[in-house]
């Protein structure tokens, strides 16, 4: 890769992941890994095809329209209502940036679960 590394890779989101209390990975619609905590999709990779690369995540209402109109993102087609970003250009991105936005999607969607269920994620 060049000096300013940009985008995700699966093994990238698979590292980043993986040491978050609760995160657990698996493969949907064929192509697309997904990670998520308590069952609830926080990261989604699309793998294979024409959008191999594209990368979605959660964020707070009030991030969505901003980045929403970035170029190179776009509200995501089958979560877009739920506040959900898809990076329909990663390379326009720094691997760094796109880091930051999946550990914050982690984070809200760990603080919508049930405080119990939390506290069992630690444990």
């Amino acid at each position: 890769m060049s000096e300013r590394e940009t985008g995700m890779r699966d093994v990238d989101l698979d590292d980043l992941c993986a040491r978050w209390p609760g995160a657990t990975r698996s493969m949907k619609w064929e192509v697309d890994l997904v990670w998520s905590v308590a069952g609830k999709m926080f990261a989604v990779l699309c793998t294979l095809g024409p959008d191999r690369g594209r990368l979605s995540f959660k964020v707070e209402p009030e991030r969505f329209v901003e980045l929403r109109e970035q170029p190179g993102m776009a509200s995501a087609p089958y979560a877009g209502s739920m506040f959900w970003i898809s990076v329909t250009e990663p390379e326009r991105f720094d691997h760094a940036d796109l880091a930051g936005y999946v550990r914050r999607s982690y984070e809200l969607v760990r603080e919508s679960l049930p405080k119990k269920t939390q506290a069992a994620l630690d444990a």
